[in-house]
């Protein structure tokens, strides 16, 4: 039972340990500051982002099957998983989604001032995947 419980801890920290470093793309408005604090939020997260600039992000939302009513400011694609990070999301929250692959995406919807690259997470941030269902709470 030790060894399987061990097997299971290890498992799960290598998830997490592989979720850092990834490679993510994110889409933004060349004109939104609170957009770079979350590229910057994720890079000293040890994330690897390149962000594109684009003033046609509805068109980047819908080619990438963003729900409107979730839609945020930036959209970012893992490029490992294909899995969608909308707006302002927590590192740990895409660590968390990357270690549920049946997870298509994750959002922040609106732009919530408690999120990273907006403010100060306070416990309250509530993320949701692409259902609708909640996902975390920060």
């Amino acid at each position: 039972m030790k060894f399987l419980l061990s097997a299971l801890v290890l498992s799960a920290a290598s998830s997490f340990a592989h979720a850092a470093g990834e490679a993510i793309t994110v889409y933004q408005d060349p004109n939104c500051g609170c957009c770079t604090g979350w590229v910057e939020h994720m890079v000293d997260a040890g994330f690897d982002v390149t962000a594109i600039k684009t003033t046609d992000m509805a068109t980047v939302k819908q080619k990438l099957g963003v729900p409107v009513e979730l839609a945020s400011c930036h959209t970012g694609v893992v490029e490992g998983t294909g899995q969608i990070i909308e707006g302002h999301v927590p590192a740990n929250v895409v660590d968390k989604m990357l270690a549920t692959p049946s997870v298509k995406g994750v959002s922040a919807p609106g732009m919530p001032l408690n999120a990273p690259g907006m403010g100060k997470l306070d416990g309250n941030l509530v993320t949701v995947d692409f259902t609708g269902k909640p996902f975390s709470r920060d």
